[in-house]
This record gives C-alpha cells, sequence and structure tokens, in this order.
C-alpha cells in the first residue's frame, strides 16, 4: 500500500475507496460512505490533500488558511486521524480544538458519519460536562477549555500524536494560551504535529509569530453576488433595517433561507420577538417564516435555538458574535444580511470592571460571511464598500480579565511548562491586577509562587474568587449552598425575559423567589425550588419552568457543574457539609464564604438612596434593576454595605448579583494588606474608625466624589493573610 501523503498517489482514486473494509474498525462501507465520500470530494480542501499529507508527515507545524465552507474543519482533522494510523498509534491520537461547544458536537457527529464509524468509538468529543470517548477514540474534537484543562496533568500533551487548533483566527484566550504553550511542547516533543488552521486576515500574525512554515492556502468555494449599504458611516438603525430587508427578502426572493448577523444577544430578543409575531402572517411562495436563533453560548434569556420546523417554511437564523462555523452544514442558505458590528467585552484592570462596546467586525469575518451562500445567494452588507474594516479583531488576551490566566500559568509552571510565548502579550497593567488578585486571595506565597490554596484552587474550573469562596465554605460548614451559588453564577441566566406582555407576570413569579439576604441567596431558592420541582408528580419540570419564566437549559447546566464541583472537592478529600440552608448561623457562614473570595467587590451606600460607592476604586454605580432590592419593598430599605458579584459600566453602570453584608463581617474577612492598601475615602474612614473603637460608625457623611485625584497616602502595618 502506498504511504499517506505520497506525492505519487492517484489523486482521483481514494485509498479508502480501494478497500472494503474500513480501516479505522474493520467493517465493510455502507453505501452512506460513498455518497458522502462524493460530497468531501467537492470541497476545496480536497484539492490541498496530498500538499498537506505531505507537510504534515516532514514538519512539525503547518498553517492552513480558508475561509467558511472550505471543508477545512472536517477534513483535516480526518486526515491526521489516517496519519496517525499509518504510524500505528505510536505517537499518539488526534486532537481538533473548538472555540464553542456545540461546535465540536456537531463536527464529531458530522465526522463520524464520514468516516462510517459509531459516535463515542473511533471519533469522539469531550467539552465542560459532557464527554463522548471511549479507549477506541482516535479522534478526538473538544473545546479548547478542556484541552488546556488536560494539560494541567498532561503538560506535554502525551496522548497525542497531533493536535489541530480551528479558528485561530478568532484569538479567544484559550486559543493564544495553547498556541503559546504548545510552541514550546514542539521543542520537547520532535513526534508532535500541529495543524493550525485560520483565515487568510490573520496570516501575517501567524507568520510572524512561527517563522517559516509550511503553509496551505485554500480557495474560497465561491463569491456571492454583494449588496452594499449607502450613505456615510451606513444604516444607523441597523436592526430596523435588517428586520424590513429580511421581510423583503421573505416577500419576493424565492426558495432560500436567510442568516442576520446583529451586533447583541438584545438585538436577537427583540428581532425574535418581532419576527414571531409577524412572520405567521408574512405569506409568500416560499410559506411562512421562522425565526431561529443560532447562538453559540446561549444565554437564559434566548429561546433555544432551534424551533419546530414546518414544511414549506423560510428560515431565518438570528446570530450574533463569531458564529460564521456554525453554518457550515447548512446547504439551505441563499441570503445573509450583515450589520457589520459586533459586540465585545473590554475589561478595565483599574476599576475591575467590563464595558460592552460595540465595533465593527474584522474583515477576515467579513469575508466568511460573503461565502456562506451558494452561488446563487446574496449577501447584504448594511455598511457601505468602502467601510475600512480592520483586518483582524483584537485578541481578547488584550481586553479580558487575566487573573484566572495568570493562575493557571502559574500551575504549569509548577509541572514544568510556565513559559508561554504569547503571539501577543497581555498588558502590563492586566498582568499587575491579576497577580495582585491572586496575592490578595492567598493563591501565591512570599516567593510569587502558588501557594498550598493556590493549587486548589487552580483545580476547581472557576473564576479565582468564587474558587476562593467554595475553599472557604469547607472552613465555614457551608459548602452545600455555596456550591449551589456558584453553580448558578456559572451557568448562563436563568432567568427569562418575555415579551412585553408578559414581563409584568414573570417579575411576579422570580419576585417569589426573593430572599431578604440577597440575590446569592436567591439563586439558592431558584435551585431548591427546581430540585423539588424535579421530584414532583405535579407537572413536568420543563412546563414547572415555563410557569416560573425560568430556564431549563440554564437551570439543568447549573445542576451539571454543581455535580462536578462537588466531585472535585471529593476527589482532593475537602469536606462537604451537609444543606442547613435557612438558618441565622447558616446565613451567616455563606456571607463570610462569599467576602472571603469576594472582599475586592464590596459597596457602600453613600447618601441612603442607592448610589453605591464602590471601595476599590471609588466610582459610584447602581444596583442592577432586577435585584431583588431592585423592587418593592427592598427598594424603600436598600441595605447600606453589599458585595457584588459582578460590575458592568455599559448597562447603566450596575452592580450585579448583591448581598448584604456588614461593615464587621467585612472587616473580619478581608486580608489586613488589602485593608490598608484601600485608596483613601470616607467609607474607609468609617471602616477604620470600627476597627479602632469597635462601636458603631459615625452618621453618614456627604456624598463622596465619584473619581478623586490619585494621592498618596502613608502605608500601614499589616499582616498576611494566609487563609481566609
Amino acid at each position: 500500500m502506498e504511504k499517506f501523503g505520497d506525492p505519487g498517489a492517484d489523486q482521483d482514486l481514494d485509498c479508502d475507496e480501494l478497500l472494503e473494509l474500513n480501516q479505522f474498525d474493520g467493517l465493510p462501507f455502507s453505501s452512506r460512505y460513498y455518497d458522502l465520500l462524493r460530497e468531501r470530494k467537492a470541497l476545496p480542501v480536497w484539492r490541498a490533500k496530498c500538499e498537506f499529507m505531505d507537510s504534515v508527515i516532514n514538519n512539525q507545524l503547518v498553517i492552513i488558511s480558508g475561509t467558511t465552507k472550505t471543508g477545512q474543519s472536517t477534513q483535516i482533522p480526518q486526515w491526521c486521524a489516517e496519519v496517525c494510523l499509518s504510524m500505528q498509534y505510536q505517537n499518539g491520537m488526534v486532537v481538533c480544538t473548538q472555540i464553542h461547544r456545540q461546535s465540536a458536537v456537531e463536527l464529531a457527529l458530522r465526522v463520524a458519519d464520514e468516516m462510517d464509524v459509531n459516535i463515542g468509538h473511533e471519533v469522539g468529543y469531550h467539552i465542560p460536562l459532557q464527554t463522548c470517548c471511549s479507549t477506541d477514540t482516535v479522534l478526538r474534537y473538544c473545546t479548547d477549555e478542556v484541552l488546556l484543562r488536560e494539560m494541567m496533568t498532561d503538560p506535554l500533551l502525551e496522548k497525542y500524536g497531533i493536535v489541530v487548533i480551528d479558528q485561530a483566527q478568532e484569538r479567544t484566550v484559550n486559543t493564544d494560551l495553547l498556541l503559546g504553550l504548545l510552541k514550546g511542547v514542539l521543542q520537547v516533543r520532535s513526534e508532535l504535529r500541529l495543524i493550525i488552521l485560520t483565515t487568510p486576515c490573520s496570516l501575517d500574525k501567524m507568520l510572524g509569530h512561527y517563522g517559516p512554515v509550511p503553509l496551505i492556502q485554500l480557495e474560497a468555494p465561491w463569491p456571492s453576488e454583494m449588496v452594499y449599504g449607502t450613505g456615510k458611516g451606513g444604516v444607523k438603525d441597523y436592526l430596523c433595517s435588517t428586520l424590513q430587508l429580511a421581510m423583503e427578502i421573505h416577500e419576493t426572493q424565492d426558495q432560500g433561507d436567510i442568516v442576520a448577523f446583529l451586533a447583541t444577544e438584545q438585538e436577537i430578543e427583540c428581532a425574535y420577538s418581532i419576527l414571531r409575531r409577524e412572520g405567521a402572517s408574512l405569506l409568500s411562495s416560499a410559506g411562512g417564516l421562522i425565526a431561529i436563533v443560532l447562538c453559540p453560548e446561549p444565554s437564559g434569556n434566548l429561546p433555544l435555538h432551534m424551533a419546530e420546523e414546518e414544511s414549506r417554511c423560510r428560515k431565518i437564523y438570528l446570530t450574533c458574535g463569531p458564529t460564521e462555523h456554525l453554518f457550515w452544514a447548512l446547504h439551505s442558505i441563499r441570503f445573509i444580511i450583515d450589520a457589520g458590528v459586533q459586540k465585545r467585552y473590554v475589561y478595565n484592570p483599574r476599576i475591575r470592571a467590563n464595558s460592552i462596546i460595540i465595533r465593527p467586525i474584522s474583515k477576515g469575518q467579513a469575508d466568511c460571511r460573503k461565502q456562506l451562500t451558494g452561488p446563487a445567494g446574496k449577501c447584504f452588507c448594511l455598511y457601505p464598500e468602502n467601510t475600512d474594516l480592520p483586518a483582524e479583531s483584537v485578541p481578547h488576551i488584550l481586553e479580558s480579565d487575566i487573573t484566572s490566566t495568570v493562575l493557571f500559568l502559574k500551575r504549569m509552571e509548577i509541572a514544568g511548562l510556565g513559559h508561554c510565548d504569547f503571539i501577543d502579550r497581555p498588558a502590563p497593567e492586566g498582568l499587575m491586577q491579576a497577580l495582585e488578585e491572586l496575592d490578595y486571595l492567598a493563591a501565591l506565597d512570599n516567593d510569587g509562587n502558588l501557594s498550598e490554596i493556590g493549587v486548589i484552587m487552580s483545580e476547581l474550573p472557576l473564576e479565582p474568587q468564587m474558587a476562593k469562596c467554595l475553599l472557604a465554605s469547607c472552613e465555614f460548614d457551608c459548602v452545600s449552598e455555596v456550591l449551589t451559588i456558584a453553580a448558578m453564577l456559572t451557568a448562563p441566566s436563568c432567568f427569562l425575559a418575555p415579551p412585553v406582555e408578559f414581563k409584568q407576570k414573570a417579575l411576579a413569579c422570580h419576585h417569589s423567589f426573593h430572599h431578604a439576604d440577597g440575590d446569592h441567596f436567591t439563586l439558592i431558592n431558584v435551585y431548591n425550588a427546581y430540585k423539588h420541582s424535579q421530584h414532583s408528580s405535579r407537572s413536568s419540570l420543563a412546563q414547572w419552568c415555563a410557569d416560573h419564566y425560568l430556564s431549563l437549559a440554564a437551570l439543568q447546566t447549573a445542576d451539571a457543574i454543581r455535580a462536578e464541583l462537588a466531585e472535585i472537592l471529593r476527589r482532593i478529600e475537602l469536606p462537604v457539609s451537609s444543606p442547613a440552608f435557612g438558618s441565622k448561623t447558616n446565613t451567616l457562614n455563606i456571607k463570610q464564604a462569599l467576602l472571603a473570595g469576594f472582599f475586592m467587590q464590596v459597596a457602600r451606600d453613600i447618601d441612603g438612596s442607592g448610589n453605591y460607592f464602590i471601595l476599590t476604586h471609588k466610582h459610584v454605580a447602581q444596583i442592577h434593576p432586577l435585584s431583588c432590592y431592585g423592587t418593592e419593598p427592598h427598594k424603600r430599605n436598600l441595605p447600606e454595605w453589599v458585595v457584588y458579584h459582578e460590575h458592568t459600566l455599559s448597562e447603566n453602570n450596575c452592580i450585579r448579583t448583591v448581598t448584604q453584608i456588614s461593615a464587621h463581617e467585612f472587616i473580619c474577612m478581608a486580608p489586613q494588606y488589602f485593608f490598608y492598601n484601600l485608596p483613601p475615602s470616607e467609607s474607609k474612614e468609617v471602616l477604620q474608625h470600627i476597627t479602632e473603637h469597635s462601636s458603631a460608625a459615625p452618621p453618614k457623611g456627604k456624598r463622596e466624589p465619584q473619581i478623586q485625584n490619585n494621592t498618596t497616602h502613608e502605608e500601614q502595618p499589616y499582616e498576611r493573610c494566609v487563609i481566609q
């Protein structure tokens, strides 16, 4: 048999087609295999098979550049599996990363079908909270997050012979970490192969980082007819224009589905509501119009991504963000409506808060969207043709909170692989803030290495502050309740936002779960009610969630996360206390555990009207309207001191998931060297007064300024906090 990738091999005749038995499982091929093989040979990537096979055998690193629907995400991993099979898996199997779990699952299912094997056997997938693999798996799709966590115990990825990094152009934090760490792994493991799949617009950055390596450029599958917006700056109200254009397409054009790229989940929710109401009455030769939300990681506020599909109905897929890769298997798409903008979360390390910024998409994203239609399709860009789009999106690592990233790299130092050769290094300010936060959390020792607490925190798939809360709950005997809080905050929001006509009814249902001590306790109420309904025979669980305007998917995710966290605690032999929710002692213990991790996120009502002064950076924010403190009767009796989970500037400058605490509880739980390094303010004076005199605080004074100049203050002696 000729060697895989041999340039002399017959390009028109695939080796698999010459064999009657499947080389991966030894069984005869089905007729469907040959049907799919004909489809595969029509893909643009197929023309590069021999070149790829030769490159991967003779080089450690290969970069492949192509747009959507070239077939690289399905075919390249299969060919890698053939290479590993030809070497009898001496160097390991194949793993292919995806940035979204939905993509990993769908690609694994498709590739298993194309290879004529069973999913979960020769081809499998591994995403957070779900594994479909076996000892027979030779090709595995997984999220980049999963592969990073594998590196904590197997830093050289010795079970893999070929690693495929897909969607490298998206430059997520996890993907950048993998690319940086694997560059070092290649130097240690000469037999390892790294394949990077990206788009043409990011080639310069990749080649500049890795140097002269084999590059395979795939041809775009087909051009589509382009229709651009007119006027300087494009369309102002792109949501309204998108809806009008979609309805016009439906009424005037022949068969073919529509994809509408918007910027935010809120816009999708609004568009879905309008199209659901108007679509039924819009009849054309294509039938009715059905709106389907297709998002990579849908929040609890969005409807399910798939809807019941009626025959002779045109579908309009509503999506946002970098989701072009989700449409690789949809061949019915004929129309694209591209607003040309995207939502990005930008983290400010100085004030520890996120801002939501709407900015233009990259040229690479725009090119990928143009390739989603067939030859007879149209792409309607709501921006002018001469719009100067950036070549690629800003790498996420430059705009994200990297505290979790630094904790992971500190853990990798213990494993002997701490150096990460970043394509774009994180900003020094963000790095210093991350190290400072880990130090306050007692995750670092005096030498800047991971402490024993830091090692345990790195075992937990949580943000560092929440991981510290969970560890503290073992000390305060409230593990069961904090497990629930951690799971509910890690999962998507369980509270659904219904159409306007049902808004008051939904608020009333949500209000029934409110807890007097705050939103963290409200989340426990919701979860406990969900678990109680799960064992009740009164009605189905789905109906119970619908009646209370709660997301069943979000609650199921929280339940799975909670089970995973509980298992990790048992594995590392930490005590898991019995539930005691409702008692005064338990309430106090939960607040102490929360403060052990989130003492950097404490605010004080400075004038009794809900203007909360954030102690760490002297900003003033309000409690989110959907908080239990944002509704009657709590709104008339706001707590003076609160601990919060999140501060977002763009959403009306609000703090979210808020719980009442006392100044004394804050003083007891915050490390002394954090307390003394707080910037000067009236609130700090109140705390110092309580500390020095152990008495009630003086009356509230004048409103504190929102922003003050940085002033130097005399450093006071402190003791490092070993464990809180």
